[in-house]
């Protein structure tokens, strides 16, 4: 199948990673795994075994109504927690090659919407906003942008910090959570000849 190029002759491309079928059960698996890969997993909270202060019985067991043993019970405010949260990984396990299958029936989607575009490159070689603004405009985008590059200059990520919901990634940074999360994908031609690769 061909890509159409932005100013320039349409880009033949492999039909397994741009025309591929839509699943979505996958890509709704992928997209949780990634987004629990990035947890903390730091959350701890107190057991009444271990918080501080005296284990004594604060009241005889019987004639002074409902029985005690001491203040750290997780009925009594200050008390430790009954199922108490410890630090753990969020990690899920998904197979390299589900994963690519993922990233390809994204793109195939994205490509069936007309929400990816390809350029032969994004000409920004000087980090000014308005710049970026000009091109954006030119392309005709709106809403949430993600611009795909080979190799992404510094210039090009200075001239996006400041516009908001515009994200640039290189090829080794793209992931279903800004794919799946963004209004228009754009990448250049050599940012869709290294995802071939990478996918084929």
């Amino acid at each position: 199948m061909e890509l159409n190029v932005i100013g320039a002759k349409p880009l033949s491309v492999s039909d397994e990673v741009f025309g591929g079928e839509f699943k979505q059960a996958l890509i709704h698996q992928v997209v949780i795994a990634y987004q629990a890969g990035g947890r903390a997993g730091t959350q701890s909270q107190l057991t009444r075994g271990e918080l501080s202060g005296t284990t004594k019985k604060f009241k005889k067991q019987k004639g002074g109504g409902a029985r005690h043993g001491d203040y750290r019970a997780p009925i009594f405010v200050g008390g430790g927690r009954a199922f108490a949260a410890k630090p753990r990984s969020y990690v899920q396990k998904v197979n390299r090659k589900a994963y690519r299958v993922a990233i390809r029936s994204i793109l195939s989607e994205l490509n069936r919407a007309g929400r990816l575009k390809v350029v032969e490159s994004f000409g920004i070689e000087a980090p000014k906003t308005s710049g970026m603004v000009a091109k954006l405009k030119e392309l005709e985008l709106s809403g949430r942008v993600l611009l795909v590059s080979e190799d992404a200059n510094e210039a090009l990520f200075l001239a996006a910090r400041n516009i908001p919901y515009l994200h640039v990634v290189d090829v080794v940074a793209l992931n279903p959570v800004s794919l799946v999360g963004s209004d228009y994908v754009v990448l250049t031609v050599d940012a869709v000849k290294k995802i071939e690769e990478w996918l084929a």
